[in-house]
């Protein structure tokens, strides 16, 4: 039988290219999407799903006689913060299903992805490794955190093939952002284009890790695509593309705006983007499955405000929120 790959969260920031490329790879048939609610003009089969419901699940895993699951529903970072005990609630629960019925459907490979807020003030915040010691200080951090070592105890246990990516912020041209404190990395290209003054969340200088969506969407189908012999890290592997702050993407923006307008107005995600890296050691992705980024901050920019400017040029201003 080949691959029959069932997508939960596939209209989210990361979730909605995920979908189309892996669409493109193995055909439309074989590549089922599903969230709480239908895509609007969606061209594939799609599924809605409520992730908190273990039994819908199943019935779409049996139906489409799946075997591969790529779970990508999560509440973020700052939007976790609003509602700590749901997003909690939510975040494990929703793995738990996957994860159970993965199990119990003898799935080949699932695959859950982790973030860089999985770190806190106990781990160095340059070239930040793989194995540093996990203190999160978001309840969104924590689930990941959380959801790591429940991947890694599912393979000892069990034999699951779960796979795990921290992605650093990811910044995409195809749909807003959805709750992350390194949105302000997708959200100031749209200021841009559309010549309004940007309001940064953060400090001129808050330097995090970065990627371009093309680059993470790679990432995601090279690390599912290796064998399973060359997956030595089981709980998540750290990937890197560029480090950058705020007044470094500014300055790169200003090349093609120079009269684009910036203030700095830190809240409370200041707080958060604090306590992440400033810089990921990557080294064990690169070794195990030959991870290499492809875009620097230039590529970055010239991208965003090329697709951003043929959108908005066709009148494209779609104010939907989605989230990965």
């Amino acid at each position: 039988m080949g691959t029959k790959i069932l997508i939960i969260g596939a209209n989210g920031q990361l979730g909605s290219v995920l979908t189309e490329e892996l669409k493109n790879k193995f055909g439309d048939e074989n590549v089922i999407a599903s969230d709480l609610k239908e895509r609007d003009n969606y061209n594939g089969i799609f599924e809605i799903i409520d992730a908190t419901d273990s039994n819908r699940i199943e019935e779409v895993v049996t139906k489409y006689e799946i075997n591969q699951i790529y779970h990508l529903a999560a509440i973020l970072s700052a939007k976790g913060e609003e509602t700590p005990l749901i997003t909690w609630d939510i975040n494990m629960k929703t793995l738990f299903n996957v994860l159970e019925v993965s199990r119990r459907n003898k799935i080949d490979r699932v695959f859950f992805p982790s973030s860089i807020a999985v770190f806190g003030e106990g781990a160095p915040l340059d070239n930040t490794p793989d194995d540093a010691y996990l203190n999160p200080a978001t309840v969104y951090g924590i689930s990941k955190a959380a959801g790591e070592n429940w991947a890694q105890y599912y393979f000892l246990r069990y034999g699951l093939d779960v796979r795990s990516i921290r992605y650093p912020g990811v910044i995409g041209y195809q749909s807003l952002p959805g709750g992350g404190t390194t949105d302000y990395a997708v959200d100031i290209y749209h200021k841009a284009v559309l010549k309004e003054e940007f309001s940064c969340f953060l400090k001129e200088d808050a330097t995090l890790p970065m990627i371009f969506m093309d680059d993470a969407i790679r990432a995601t189908i090279e690390l599912m695509d290796a064998p399973k012999k060359d997956i030595n890290v089981r709980t998540s592997y750290n990937i890197a593309g560029i480090s950058f702050a705020p007044a470094e993407i500014v300055a790169e923006i200003r090349k093609l705006y120079p009269d684009f307008k910036v203030k700095y107005e830190p809240d409370f995600r200041q707080e958060i983007a604090s306590r992440w890296p400033r810089s990921i050691d990557d080294a064990s992705a690169a070794s195990d499955w030959g991870w290499k980024p492809k875009f620097d901050l230039k590529d970055i920019t010239e991208v965003m405000i090329q697709k951003l400017q043929e959108k908005y040029k066709k009148g494209s201003r779609n104010k939907e929120i989605l989230m990965f």
